[in-house]
């Protein structure tokens, strides 16, 4: 600690309230308190201190917290003062406290000291800057378990299940003239077989984890006219979207961000797909692709009073985004709305955004999509690096698989489950580099 900077910030948010705080974090604390102040505060006790100037000019009163190394949030001395809420009131006491040596921090940088002293894994510290950025009660709740070590504890136990597979590979390459036990290679096989389904389970938890964080991105697609502004107006409950009844009204990309049980929405309507003279109705078409080929999920809308319309979609769709067709405008028909099963085994789903018949089960089935069910005790929020790096790992197994069921020489086994633990090592920061660090920290807001 001895060889850092001291670092400071204010750590409440701009604007007037009624308290301010200013944390300083560093080995320069106990020398800045004492100008400051003038003594140390006793570890861990509110002081009630004038905050003065160079020239002993009172700048605010408030309480003073001194939390000595290693004891604190970053591992170092850290001093927080808790004064009145003022814009001038905080930046003058800031630069008070810069003045006495310490420097401006950079955000995240306090929580990128608590991950470097050991303090924090990186999945709590994202776990922090979630929970503050948390717009519903569902992300509050899961980024409070991550920052409990819900997805940390599973990482860690897998890692420890890579290893000890990592030992027993090792050892026949290291000792390869000792007397190992025969029936190793199947063990060995075992074991991974194992590790695999653990992994693919974490997996599937961590994607709901990220849908409920990031939300999903959903495309309302179609022939013009099939209601999907109304539809799009429908789930926003608002007139988002100018609905009339001449096609091709929508040339634009329109979205409304949309809560449904605690899982954020962001909905797209986009210009009917058709061929057309029109230049800008044929840009409408081609921004309505481009938003379709990053979607999460697309939902399909079908005009059900128009029977000479083709319902299916057309072929040339991204055949990796999931899709669910829509019959809507249901009012107009004998259709009764909620979902109805199709002879192939796909489903779709009848609604009338006009009298919305047929919407709770479409918001059901938005839920269902994401993964999401009544009970996610066992959920934490994650994040797409996460995934990134749990897929690569997925990826490096069923290499190191393959590689034990062709009998194929250890050594490319034992390189396969060595890529694998640096891939899953990342989720925490057992293996990381400097360039994965100023990423994730300079994700958070200053004083955190």
């Amino acid at each position: 600690m001895s060889g850092r900077e001291t670092i400071a910030a204010v750590a409440t948010p701009p604007g007037v309230g009624a308290v301010g705080i200013v944390r300083v974090s560093g080995p320069a604390v106990p020398d800045i308190a004492l100008h400051l102040l003038g003594r140390l505060p006793a570890p861990r006790q509110a002081l009630l201190a004038d905050f003065r100037a160079d020239d002993a000019e009172s700048i605010d009163q408030g309480l003073a917290l001194y939390f000595p190394a290693p004891h604190s949030f970053t591992g170092e001395h850290v001093l927080e003062l808790q004064g009145h809420g003022g814009p001038v009131v905080l930046d003058r006491l800031l630069a008070r406290v810069l003045a006495l040596g310490a420097r401006a921090a950079r955000p995240g940088e306090f929580s990128e000291r608590a991950f470097l002293e050991g303090k924090l894994d990186l999945t709590r510290a994202e776990a922090i800057a979630d929970l503050i950025a948390s717009g519903t009660e569902q992300q509050a709740r899961l980024a409070a378990r991550s920052l409990s070590g819900a997805l940390a504890r599973q990482v860690d136990e897998l890692l420890e299940a890579l290893t000890r597979v990592r030992v027993l590979v090792e050892a026949s390459l290291d000792f390869p003239d000792e007397d190992l036990d025969p029936d190793l290679p199947s063990g060995i096989a075992a074991d991974l077989g194992r590790l695999r389904t653990d992994l693919d389970t974490l997996l599937i938890t961590a994607q709901r984890g990220e849908r409920l964080r990031d939300g999903l991105m959903v495309v309302l697609a179609g022939a013009p006219n099939a209601g999907k502004s109304s539809l799009l107006n429908a789930l926003a409950e608002t007139d988002r979207a100018i609905v009339t009844p001449v096609p091709g009204t929508t040339r634009d990309l329109l979205h409304a961000d949309v809560q449904i049980d605690g899982l954020p929405l962001r909905v797209f309507d986009t210009a009917g797909l058709r061929l057309s003279p029109d230049p800008v109705e044929q840009e409408g078409v081609r921004r309505a692709r481009e938003q379709i080929d990053r979607a999460d999920l697309v939902l399909w809308i079908v005009d059900d009073a128009d029977q000479a319309g083709d319902a299916a979609p057309p072929t040339d769709l991204p055949p990796q985004v999931p899709l669910l067709t829509i019959h809507n405008k249901i009012d107009l028909t004998a259709r009764a709305p909620g979902e109805h099963p199709r002879a192939d085994g796909t489903m779709q789903l009848a609604c009338s955004a006009t009298t919305g018949a047929g919407l709770d089960s479409l918001r059901r089935a938005l839920t269902r999509h994401a993964g999401l069910g009544t009970d996610a005790g066992g959920d934490f929020s994650a994040r797409r690096r996460h995934l990134d790096a749990l897929r690569r790992t997925r990826e490096h197994l069923a290499a190191a698989a393959q590689a034990q069921a062709d009998a194929a020489p250890p050594e490319l086994l034992a390189e396969d489950l060595r890529l694998a633990q640096d891939s899953l090592g990342e989720i925490t920061g057992a293996v990381s580099s400097d360039d994965l660090l100023g990423r994730i920290f300079s994700e958070f807001c200053i004083g955190k």
